[in-house]
């Protein structure tokens, strides 16, 4: 496996930097409380990411394969949680705060929901054991699904604490009223766009 992880992280590396529910969500949230108080939100979904890819290496995404709805339900399930969390944005005050003050970021719990709830992660889980997962060699199968969950999380979790700072240095541009304003509706409708398209796929 050492010898081919170059070639993976070169296939998980437009997968884990395109735009997505997951990494959207963390730069819509750096922008809105910052780098810092988005970090128990990322460190929940990366764990949930390597338990549900382990798992899913050692077989759960077969016995997931022999009941078809499953996939149909969790999607969207995800579709109404993105929303949810578009529509958080979209009614946000002018401020990190939002209305009220009464606005919190995200926290452990709901960054492992996002990744549960996520199909885009399920598709990525299931080509990458498709076309890393050495066949033919059961002896050393669960070092390898080991190895390739924790390299697809190392790799996930450098590039959504890169959008989260991302978001945090741009709303930096945007601390006035009204551009805070606009940012969280920017965010908003961008989430909701993400969510409309898991609706089509």
């Amino acid at each position: 496996m050492i010898e081919t992880t170059p070639s993976l992280i070169v296939f998980l590396i437009p997968l884990a930097y395109s735009p997505g529910p997951g990494n959207l969500f963390f730069a819509a949230a750096g922008a809105r409380f910052g780098l810092g108080a988005t970090l128990p939100a990322l460190a929940g979904y990366h764990v949930a990411t390597w338990v549900v890819t382990l798992a899913a290496g050692l077989g759960l995404a077969a016995a997931a394969g022999a009941a078809p709805g499953l996939f149909t339900a969790l999607r969207w399930a995800g579709v109404a949680y993105v929303l949810w969390l578009a529509l958080g944005f979209l009614l946000a005050g002018a401020g990190p705060e939002g209305q009220g003050g009464d606005a919190r970021p995200a926290g452990f719990g709901s960054g492992a929901l996002l990744l549960l709830l996520n199909p885009k992660a399920y598709v990525i889980i299931a080509l990458m054991f498709s076309q890393f997962l050495p066949v033919g060699q059961e002896a050393g199968h669960g070092a390898a699904v080991l190895w390739i969950t924790t390299v697809f999380t190392l790799n996930n979790l450098v590039a959504f604490t890169v959008w989260s700072l991302a978001g945090d240095r741009l709303a930096a541009h945007f601390r006035d009223t009204g551009s805070a304003r606009r940012l969280n509706t920017f965010f908003g409708v961008l989430l909701a766009g993400v969510a409309f398209w898991l609706a089509a796929i």
